[in-house]
This record gives C-alpha cells, sequence and structure tokens, in this order.
C-alpha cells in the first residue's frame, strides 16, 4: 500500500470527473440560463470529489464497466452538490462560501439556488435513464439506490434530524444516526454504484463493502467536527465554527478533539479490516487519508 499516492490518485480522479460533468452543462436555454449557470457554478466548484473516487474505485476493484460507473458518479456528484445548496440556504445552514467561493444564493439568488438544487437532482436520474451506456435493469438498481440514499429515509431524513437537533439537542445515539443518513448514505452510495457497474449488487461482498462505507463515513463526519472547532475558514473553503453558531449537536458535544482522533483511528482499522480480502490498497489509503484529512 505504501506506493500508492493516494492524494494524487484522488487528484487525477477530480479531474476526470470535472471534464465529465462539464459536459452535462454545455446546452443551456437562453431563456432561463441564470438557471444552468447557478447549477453549473456549484457543481463546478473545486471539492475533492470523494463520492466520484469511490464509485471508481470500487468499479477497478471488482472489474467493472469505466463508462458505466463515469455516468453513476456525475450523477451523485449533481445529488451531492443539490444538498450542499440547500445546506447552505439561509433557512437552512445560511452560510456565504462552500469551497472557498460565495455559495449558490450569495452568487445569485436564493430562489434561483432553491431552483438549481432541484434542478441538479432531477438531472442525476435523467442522465441515467437516458444513458444508452447502461442496462434497464441497472438504470431502476443505480435510480433505487441514489433515490434511497438522498430520500426521506437517507440524506433527508438525517438533515430533518439535524434541525431538531438544533431545536431540542439529541442525544449521542440519535447524532450518530443523524450522521449516518446525512453524511453517510452518499457515501454508501458511491460504493454501491461502483460494485453495480460490475453487477455486484448482493451477497457477502456487498455486505463488505457497506461496512467499509459505514466506517469511512463515520470518520469524514467525525473529522469534519473536529476541524470545525480547530481549523479556519480560509484553511477550510467554508465558515469554521458554523457548528456551535447555529448550535448544533455535532461530536464534539460529547468527545475532546484527542478522543474523537481515537475513535475516528479505530473506526479505519475497523473499515481496512472489511475489505482486506479484495482491496488493492487503495480503499485503505482513502480511508486513511479521510482521517488524516485537514480540510
Amino acid at each position: 500500500m505504501n506506493d500508492i499516492d493516494i492524494e494524487k490518485s484522488i487528484k487525477i480522479n477530480a479531474e476526470k470527473t470535472d471534464i465529465e460533468l462539464k459536459k452535462y452543462f454545455a446546452q443551456k436555454d437562453k431563456d432561463f440560463s441564470v438557471l444552468f449557470d447557478a447549477m453549473e457554478y456549484s457543481t463546478m466548484a473545486k471539492g475533492k470529489r470523494i463520492r466520484p473516487f469511490l464509485v471508481a474505485v470500487f468499479c477497478e476493484t471488482f472489474s467493472g464497466r469505466t463508462r458505466e460507473a463515469e455516468i453513476y458518479a456525475s450523477a451523485l456528484e449533481m445529488v451531492h452538490t443539490y444538498s450542499l445548496i440547500h445546506d447552505d440556504l439561509p433557512c437552512m445552514d445560511d452560510d456565504d462560501f462552500r469551497r472557498g467561493v460565495p455559495t449558490c444564493h450569495k452568487k445569485f439568488s436564493e430562489p434561483t439556488a432553491l431552483l438549481a438544487g432541484d434542478a441538479l437532482l432531477t438531472y442525476a436520474f435523467e442522465i441515467i435513464a437516458d444513458s444508452p451506456e447502461i442496462s434497464d435493469l441497472n438504470k431502476v438498481r443505480a435510480i433505487s439506490i441514489i433515490s434511497r440514499a438522498a430520500g426521506r429515509n437517507g440524506m433527508i431524513g438525517g438533515q430533518q434530524l439535524d434541525l431538531l437537533g438544533e431545536k431540542q439537542g439529541i442525544d449521542y445515539e440519535l447524532m450518530t444516526r443523524m450522521h449516518s443518513l446525512k453524511t453517510g448514505m452518499l457515501i454508501k452510495a458511491a460504493c454501491l454504484l461502483g460494485c453495480l457497474s460490475a453487477d455486484i449488487y448482493e451477497g457477502e461482498k456487498i455486505d463488505k463493502v457497506l461496512e467499509y462505507a459505514e466506517g469511512i463515513g463515520r470518520v469524514f463526519q467525525l473529522v469534519d467536527d473536529i476541524l470545525d472547532v480547530t481549523s479556519s475558514s480560509k484553511t477550510l473553503g467554508k465558515p469554521a465554527h458554523s457548528d456551535e453558531k447555529n448550535q448544533k449537536t455535532t461530536y464534539m458535544s460529547f468527545m475532546t478533539v484527542d478522543m474523537a482522533k481515537q475513535v475516528a483511528q479505530l473506526i479505519t482499522e475497523k473499515a481496512c479490516e472489511a475489505v482486506s480480502d479484495f482491496d488493492g490498497g487503495k480503499l485503505c489509503e482513502l480511508a486513511l487519508f479521510l482521517r488524516n484529512r485537514t480540510k
């Protein structure tokens, strides 16, 4: 594993993802081009593209169809971007910056940002449904994976728990579930879509994949919560200390930074162990990268 430069691999895949995503915004309707501009603005803002990377790595791990995985990755990144646009709105977290640039509603307007998020969510399903490179059966499977991950019992449910936590507070168990839904479900979807490109969608391998995904999702959120209290807005590319400002219940509500780092270490080790039978190295290196990231 030591010869794998995971940061370089993530960067290369992010560049490929950006090229792929750019194609989907090539045509715009001149009568309401501002909608397309807002969709493209937020989607093309520079990010690590971790979810597309997961799709690609699991496709590679199980010798899947690369082109199919690329379409899944683009669709999932659109769903992820939609969630960020809505999360930043004044009625939610009310953030002015995301990925180092003004948030969508600051760059355009609040109504346009709302519509841009809605449009990205539906566009994601459109590009899968219309793709000639994906079998009809896998189209249904992919749409099911994404809609379940993003919907009422997934990311949106987690967001609702987050809002309830701001008003009345939540205990550790419910907070953990909130993050498993809000952050973890799209990470699970990314892993599952990579497997789907190799026609793997059930069985023991999927159980191990989901165990890995659950682990890195928790670590991702743990590190997010740590960085929110220890880093700066300039480093993060978004407002630091925003959780405290919004009175959010986070891992830092229940443990110290050192304790959180120890928990992240243990979960990372278990995640690596879950995929050890088929991991060529990148999956564990990614888990370590997510644990050690600084932004």
